[in-house]
């Protein structure tokens, strides 16, 4: 048996592997399967009930929720309540552990699911859409991380030790043992981990099936692939896993969208992933409903940096290459594009320009996104006390929430106080494209250019405008 020492250097050998292999994928033929989607900005939508694209904002509810020993997040009813009022979201990303849905094998505990959607009906009286997310992070309690159930832990009797900063433990040997098996990559005997985590993920989705505030499935947090790294990971282990996660969820959802992710190693830095086009049983095209929702955090900000001097353009730089790689991926996975996290603590110098330049990044690809994370704290929109921290003001901006057709594009010009939205009309598609306009920017609501103001709620500050045939261009600057 190899030492500790050797051990851990392996692991980073075989990680930095990796990261040299994503370089080469990037470099390398697009493959099958990636024509640009026929839609006026290039991409597919998430789609509400109605046939109205999504522009889906808000955060990740909670981190709170990995140590709770109910699983539950920190969250009250007026906690939902504040959010949807200071911050107009229509989206979040709730945490899930598998070892709350499946404490025992083949045991599943409806008393948890019933609290989660307890907590799903909050975000759903508030015109939420709630994407459920199989969290995990160092594999599970039992090597130090959580998500995993500790029956579903096999370490063969390797540890786990504490590690700064935490990231670090993905590469302790207990840990790295644990993952691969769950992937079942290492010889021996033991039970097929991989088939009690599809089932509990069928199991979430039964009890979620006819609930339309969900609006989907995140199959795994950030996965790792133990001693197996890279696209050999991606397109492998990780592959067989979301298909088999995907079929099983079709056997009794065949309508809530399947959100996937890559590895993090990499992909969140702005580097390929290998994740092949995969089946929904739905169909293909715009039958199939899967999302991808890769996370970003560029490696200079990773590592604690914040966004000025010399690491302002190593982030630039992080963030095109990100972006130009997350496109890439869409257009082959057929697949509309979520962020799932990204986020900083906002004391750092530049946080704020930041967060900005990703909201203009995302609205610029047409991708919606889940901040990290609303725990209060440094970096929540509040702190401990629950009062606004200076990011509330910068999340809070005017955007569309629902775009009834095709979007083609929508932008929001801080300095001249304009948001702009344009859309060509789609048959079938029901009701009116819905704009948030924040009271801080449109006190008295809004005026719009070109185009028709069918509603307008001032206690939601959701303005309604008409759609129909044709193309849409507006423009909507304070009411005064």
């Amino acid at each position: 048996m190899k030492s500790v020492a050797a051990w851990r250097t392996w692991v980073v050998g075989a990680v930095v592997l990796a990261v040299a292999a994503a370089l080469l994928v990037a470099v390398g033929p697009q493959g099958a399967g990636a024509a640009r989607a026929d839609t006026a900005s290039g991409h597919r939508w998430i789609t509400d009930r109605q046939g109205r694209a999504l522009v889906l904002r808000g955060l990740s509810t909670a981190s709170s929720a990995k140590a709770a020993p109910d699983g539950m997040p920190w969250i009250r009813e007026k906690d939902v309540a504040r959010e949807r009022r200071d911050l107009g979201t229509n989206f979040v990303r709730f945490l899930l552990q598998w070892r709350k849905v499946e404490p025992s094998p083949g045991t599943y505990d409806r008393t948890y699911l019933r609290q989660v959607a307890e907590r799903v009906r909050w975000y759903g009286e508030r015109g939420y859409h709630v994407l459920l997310d199989m969290h995990q992070d160092l594999y599970g309690p039992r090597v130090g991380g959580n998500g995993a159930p500790a029956w579903a832990t096999e370490t063969d009797g390797l540890t786990s030790a504490p590690t700064d900063p935490w990231e670090l433990g993905y590469v302790e040997p207990g840990t790295v043992r644990a993952f691969d098996r769950f992937w079942g990559t290492v010889e021996g005997d033991g039970r097929d981990l991989r088939e009690h985590y599809v089932g509990a993920l069928r199991e979430v989705a039964r009890h979620f099936a006819d609930d339309d505030t969900v609006i989907g499935y995140d199959l795994m947090n950030e996965p790792w692939g133990g001693s197996v790294q890279g696209p050999a990971f991606e397109s492998g282990p990780l592959a067989r896993l979301y298909q088999d996660g995907i079929d099983a969820i079709r056997t009794v959802d065949r309508d809530h969208w399947l959100f996937v992710e890559p590895s993090a190693i990499g992909s969140n830095w702005g580097f390929a992933t290998g994740l092949p086009r995969l089946a929904d049983p739905r169909g293909d095209g715009d039958a199939a409903r899967i999302a991808y929702a890769p996370h970003l955090y560029p490696l200079p900000m990773d590592l604690g940096g914040g966004y000025t001097g010399g690491t302002k353009g190593q982030v630039d730089r992080s963030l095109k290459a990100w972006r130009a790689q997350t496109e890439k991926t869409a257009r082959r996975l057929g697949a509309p594009v979520v962020i799932g996290e990204f986020g900083l603590d906002t004391g750092l110098p530049g946080a704020m320009e930041y967060v900005e330049k990703v909201q203009r990044m995302a609205d610029d690809m047409g991708a919606g996104f889940a901040y990290w994370s609303n725990d209060p704290g440094p970096w929540a929109p509040w702190d401990a006390k629950l009062r606004p921290t200076r990011l509330l003001p910068v999340l809070d901006r005017p955007s569309p929430l629902a775009v009834a057709g095709d979007p083609i594009a929508y932008r929001w010009d801080g300095t001249k106080k304009a948001l702009t939205v344009s859309w060509r009309g789609q048959a079938g598609v029901r009701g009116g494209t819905e704009v948030r306009l924040p009271a801080r920017h449109f006190p008295d609501g809004g005026r719009v250019a070109g185009g028709s103001e069918r509603a307008w709620d001032p206690k939601s500050r959701i303005l309604t405008l008409g759609s129909g045939p044709g193309t849409h261009s507006v423009r909507i600057t304070p009411r005064r």
